[in-house]
């Protein structure tokens, strides 16, 4: 595993709006997951396959064999190859764009500490050619859609770059894309004039200095969402304990203003619990003692040792097999899997329905539209 800047260019959304937050989350330990190892995996898949292609000369038999290597890992996933496809379709479709070739650097380590103290990162893809550099990055998550739009990660990648390259090409514009292939195939842009970036650039550097030097003010807000201190950041629980707003609300009812509030708040709050629960979770599998509470074995659930002989110890004492067995069809999302997409929407497309979703709450920043109220007329028609 690299080394990472204090102010890593991946976690400048966070630093940006609480400057103390970088030097709270030095003090804790960086957690690992499957789904973090998973994208460190269809990275490295995505490297391969990009230098193959637009780097080194690669014979069929030395590629097949790093791919095998890569299949023997545990965390690997045949969509893995489809996804990453996904990404490189993308990059030779900007590579296309160019009447002559191109630079392309790939996995580039990029300092932009001219900005921010020490910061440096990783770029995944960079093209630079026709006065334009291009910043691509590739996202292997489903769980949190991202965008390229005003991306601080992307800017200060951008910065880096032109930093460094911007005495041998004549770049005047920076496109930055964001690829997420996990979500729908989702590809996000966006585009800055050299002097946006750089205006932009110079606005961050003082609170790049303060996030350094673990000054300013700790801001909780949905940039906490990955900081590791977000269980124990004080401000965040004064935050989400004070609701003094509240307490002067005079009459008997309150107004639906207020109770948009509160439901907002209420969500925060929710969020930062699970947040609190999961640590001391972890510090009780530790040894760890939290005041009140312990760690305990859930409720087990039943399961044959073999379910096979099990069966067969039924049957020979008279049960009839076929009682013991269901037969029920695949699911709609099973049966386009089995088929794959592209074929199950040829042969079975006049069979699916898809019937207005149950009416639900979300935040008035969602990008699906209202929901319409059916009259019974139009139900009728």
């Amino acid at each position: 595993m690299g080394a990472h800047a204090l102010l890593s260019a991946s976690s400048s959304h966070r630093w940006l709006h609480c400057p103390p937050s970088a030097r709270l989350e030095e003090k804790l330990p960086e957690s690992k997951s499957d789904f973090a190892e998973e994208g460190s995996l269809a990275h490295e898949i995505a490297e391969l396959k990009l230098r193959k292609y637009c780097i080194e000369p690669m014979g069929s038999r030395s590629f097949n064999a790093k791919i095998k290597k890569f299949k023997e890992n545990p965390l690997f996933q045949e969509e893995m190859l489809k996804h990453t496809d996904t990404y490189m379709d993308y990059i030779a479709g900007v590579l296309h764009g160019f009447s002559s070739p191109p630079y392309v650097a790939v996995e580039k380590k990029i300092d932009y500490s001219s900005y921010a103290p020490e910061g440096f990162g990783t770029g995944d893809c960079i093209i630079i050619g026709g006065n334009i550099l291009h910043i691509i990055d590739f996202k292997y998550g489903k769980g949190v859609p991202v965008s390229a739009k005003d991306n601080p990660q992307m800017m200060l990648y951008a910065l880096g770059a032109y930093t460094e390259y911007s005495f041998l090409y004549p770049i005047d514009t920076v496109k930055m894309t964001i690829i997420q292939p996990r979500l729908d195939n989702s590809i996000s842009e966006d585009s800055k004039t050299i002097e946006e970036l750089l205006i932009w650039g110079e606005g961050i550097k003082l609170i790049a200095k303060m996030a350094f030097n673990g000054e300013g003010e700790c801001s909780p807000g949905e940039h906490c969402r990955f900081c590791r201190a977000k269980a124990l950041c004080r401000a965040r629980a004064d935050h989400y304990l004070s609701l003094e707003e509240f307490h002067n609300m005079k009459p008997p009812l309150i107004s639906k203003e207020e109770v948009g509030q509160i439901l907002m708040r209420a969500q925060e709050l929710s969020a930062w619990v699970k947040n609190l629960e999961d640590y001391a979770l972890n510090e009780g599998l530790q040894g760890k003692y939290i005041e009140g509470w312990k760690v305990v074995e859930g409720r087990a659930i039943r399961q044959f040792t073999n379910q096979d002989e099990a069966f067969k110890v039924l049957v020979a004492n008279g049960f009839e097999e076929t009682m013991l067995y269901e037969r029920k069809p695949l699911t709609l999302t099973e049966t386009e899997k089995l088929v794959g997409k592209a074929k199950f929407k040829e042969l079975l497309a006049t069979y699916v329905n898809i019937p207005p979703g149950k009416p639900t709450l979300v935040l008035e920043a969602d990008k699906r539209e209202p929901y319409r109220r059916v009259t019974a007329a139009e139900d009728f028609n």
